[in-house]
């Protein structure tokens, strides 16, 4: 049995990575996504699953204990990926902060890194904006972005700009579709 391929969705904040990624693991059962864990205060409206929510403790205890892939700490609070546990013939997503996505990259060297970027930065304000973030919140993640998006573009296999959600996904789909015929 050949090693599940490992594909890691990063961009900045607002950029639509989630969107994307529960759609692409709603249309292939083969895709499994990792639930990252953050000790951030789930937002109002935020699905409950959205990530495992966890304290300060609880996150530094799996820390300890090497439960983690990776994991870094992001305007205050600590995100991290558990170490995967797949099962059989189901390939790898994880949707993750580009610091967590370089250290899943040196541990996995044929790790997928899709970069997303939103269509403009007024696009991603109206994003970030319409899922609650506070105005301070919103500035923060908007001054991030630019760091972000010159790193993604510097190690990224490939940079997929969401500005047509459909054809967003279609080509990341299309990017697992030849990873996988490449690896049997």
């Amino acid at each position: 049995m050949s090693s599940p391929i490992i594909v890691v969705v990063s961009g900045p904040g607002g950029a639509g990575k989630g969107t994307i990624v529960e759609v692409l693991v709603e249309r292939d059962p083969s895709l499994w996504l990792s639930r990252s864990w953050t000790t951030r205060i789930r937002r109002e409206g935020e699905s409950a699953d959205a990530y495992v929510f966890v304290t300060r403790k609880e996150f530094e205890d799996h820390i300890a204990a090497g439960g983690f892939l990776e994991y870094t700490e992001f305007l205050g609070n600590l995100y991290g990926t558990p170490m995967p546990d797949v099962q059989d013939g189901k390939d790898i997503v994880l949707e993750i902060e580009l610091h967590g996505a370089t250290q899943v990259k040196q541990r996995h060297p044929d790790a997928i890194l899709v970069f997303v970027q939103p269509p403009s930065r007024d696009e991603q304000r109206r994003r970030l904006q319409g899922r609650g973030d506070s105005e301070e919140h919103v500035v923060e993640r908007l001054r991030k972005a630019e760091d972000e998006e010159r790193l993604g573009a510097e190690i990224a296999d490939v940079i997929v700009v969401n500005d047509d959600l459909e054809r967003a996904v279609a080509e990341i789909q299309g990017i697992i579709g030849a990873a996988r015929k490449g690896s049997r």
